[in-house]
C-alpha cells in the first residue's frame, strides 16, 4: 500500500506539468446517482450531472456549461460480467454554451476481485446524436479500486479509485478523433446506501489533430436504494 501514494502524487504532478505547457481548461463536474437492484439480475441507474468552467475567460471563476441526465439498465450475466443499455440527455442551450445532444449507449463490463483489489474492464459503444451530425464513439476503460484500510471496505472507511480510458470518435463530416482520460478519486463509504467521491480527471482530447487539455475537479454522491 505504501507504493500507491507516491505513484498517485507523481501521476498528478505529471498531468499538471504537461498541461501547464499548453492551454489548460479547468472544469468542475458534480453529480448524483441513484442505483436500484430491481431483481437478482437486473438493476437500474438514474443520474444528474452539472458541468461548469472554473477558469472562464482565462481567470478563476464559475460559468455553467451544461446539465446532463442519464439512465442505465444493467443485466447481470454472472458474477463477473454484465451488459448495460443507456440513454443520455445533455442540455447546453440553457447556458448559451453550445448545442445539446441525445446519446445511446451499449456497454459490456467485466470485473474481478483479487484480495482487496477490484479490477474492471469496460467497453462502450455510443451514438451521439446532435442537430447536424451523429458521432459514433468507442471507449475502453481499465479501472481499479481498493480500500485504504485493511482488506475489506467497511462503513466509514475510505477507498481509492483509479482509471485509464481511451476513446475513438468518428462521423461522416469529421476527421476521426482520439482521446485519453486519466481519473483518480478517493471515496468514502458513508453508510450501506451512500458513497461520496471526489478527485481529478485529466483529459487529452483530439491528440491526433490539435490536442486540447482539460483538468476536471470531480465530486459525486452515489445512493443505493
Amino acid at each position: 500500500m505504501r507504493y500507491f501514494k507516491p505513484l498517485l502524487f507523481l501521476l498528478l504532478f505529471y498531468c499538471l506539468s504537461v498541461s501547464s505547457q499548453n492551454n489548460l481548461t479547468l472544469m468542475g463536474e458534480s453529480s448524483i446517482s441513484v442505483n436500484h437492484k430491481a431483481t437478482k439480475n437486473y438493476s437500474v441507474n438514474f443520474a444528474a450531472r452539472s458541468r461548469y468552467f472554473l477558469n472562464p475567460d482565462n481567470s478563476f471563476g464559475y460559468k455553467q456549461q451544461q446539465i446532463d441526465l442519464y439512465h442505465f439498465s444493467t443485466f447481470k450475466l454472472n458474477i463477473n460480467h454484465d451488459l448495460s443499455l443507456g440513454i443520455y440527455y445533455r442540455n447546453r442551450d440553457l447556458f448559451n454554451t453550445g448545442i445539446g445532444e441525445v446519446r445511446f449507449t451499449q456497454q459490456f463490463n467485466y470485473k474481478k476481485q483479487k484480495h482487496s483489489f477490484r479490477f474492471g474492464h469496460r467497453v462502450r459503444a455510443e451514438q451521439r446524436i446532435l442537430d447536424t451530425k451523429t458521432i459514433f464513439r468507442q471507449r475502453y476503460r481499465f479501472a481499479i479500486d481498493f480500500p485504504l484500510n485493511g482488506e475489506k471496505l467497511d462503513i466509514g472507511e475510505p477507498y481509492l479509485f483509479f482509471a485509464l480510458e481511451g476513446l475513438w470518435s468518428f462521423s461522416k463530416k469529421d476527421t476521426p478523433e482520439f482521446d485519453e482520460r486519466t481519473i483518480t478519486q478517493i471515496g468514502w463509504q458513508i453508510s450501506e446506501t451512500l458513497k461520496l467521491q471526489t478527485g481529478l480527471e485529466y483529459r487529452l482530447e483530439a491528440f491526433n489533430i490539435i490536442a486540447k487539455h482539460s483538468l476536471y475537479l470531480l465530486t459525486s454522491a452515489v445512493l443505493k436504494l
